[in-house]
Formats: structure tokens, C-alpha cells, sequence
């Protein structure tokens, strides 16, 4: 930005920028004022949720100029005064458990022996366990936001496959991962 666009923003009112308190604040992004802009596109490698540990302290006050105050945030983007912009792409993976691997695959030998219906899921099941299962045997992780659609689809009773045992011990493993 040149020096006459700083001027004419600042003639315009658009010059202050925004605050930003933190208490903690574990990935992601933030952005404040004039023409500022954020990205992260990181990946993080955990072992499951990952808290600081210990309370954490709201900010006592906001900062001016349309400020944002976080006590404690993990991942995300914030944005605060003219033109800022935030963006987290960010992934988190989470080290994938030997007994999510043996739950999956125990999972899917399972699925062909249920009787089909139509409507009934399985096959949008099938396909996102093994989409998971490749996941896990290439890389040893697996992203959270996957495991987050297969713990929904497993309980929310939108496949058939949510009632045997075998389901049950991948959302077990799925949620302790995911804290």
C-alpha cells in the first residue's frame, strides 16, 4: 500500500486498525487492521485434543477500534478492522490408534454380511471406512474433520451398519481420539 492510500484511508476514517487479546489461542489465524490479511494452511500432528492445560483467563478488557477478545481458542480464523481477512485452511491429524485400524477393518468384513435396503447406507458406510482405513495404513493419522463425519454417520442413525458391535468400537476409538 502507498502512502497516499494510507493517507486517503485514514481521511476516510478506515486508518485505525483492530485489537486483538488472546489468552491462548493453539493454531488458525488473525488479522487486524488496515489492509492486513491471514492464512494458515498448516497441518497438525496430535495424538487427539490437544488443550493447553490449566484455565485460562478471559481477556479483561477488548481492545478499540473493533476489537476481538478470545479466552481460549483452538484452530479457526479471526478478522478485525478494514479489509482484514483470516483464513485457516488448516488440517489437524491425529495419530491413528491400532485399535481404530482393527475396529475399521473388523467393521467392514462385517458389512456384506448385513441384509440390503435401499436407502440404507451402507454403501456411503463402506466407502468412508475404507476412504479412512487407506488413510491410516499410508500415513498413521488420520484428519479430524474425517473422523468427525464417520463418528456423525456411525450414531446419528443414517445407516444400519450404527447397530453392531463392530460400529460401536470405531465410534469408542473415533471418540478417543477426538477428546
Amino acid at each position: 500500500m502507498t502512502d497516499e492510500q494510507r493517507e486517503q484511508r485514514a481521511r476516510e476514517g478506515r486508518g485505525k486498525a483492530g485489537g486483538v487479546a488472546v489468552g491462548r489461542f493453539s493454531g488458525g489465524a488473525i488479522a487486524t487492521g488496515d489492509g492486513s490479511r491471514a492464512e494458515d494452511r498448516s497441518e497438525r500432528v496430535g495424538q487427539g485434543a490437544e488443550r493447553g492445560t490449566g484455565p485460562v483467563a478471559v481477556p479483561l478488557s477488548v481492545p478499540e477500534d473493533g476489537g476481538v477478545a478470545v479466552g481460549e481458542m483452538t484452530g479457526g480464523a479471526v478478522a478485525t478492522g478494514p479489509d482484514a481477512e483470516a483464513v485457516d485452511s488448516s488440517r489437524q491429524l491425529l495419530s491413528a490408534s491400532p485399535e481404530l485400524l482393527a475396529a475399521v477393518r473388523l467393521l467392514r468384513q462385517q458389512l456384506p454380511l448385513l441384509a440390503r435396503a435401499e436407502g440404507d447406507g451402507l454403501d456411503g458406510c463402506d466407502g468412508q471406512l475404507a476412504e479412512l482405513e487407506e488413510e491410516v495404513v499410508r500415513t498413521g493419522r488420520a484428519e479430524r474433520g474425517r473422523l468427525v463425519r464417520l463418528r456423525a454417520l456411525l450414531t446419528g442413525g443414517a445407516t444400519t451398519a450404527g447397530g453392531l458391535a463392530s460400529a460401536i468400537a470405531v465410534v469408542q476409538a473415533i471418540s478417543g481420539l477426538l477428546g
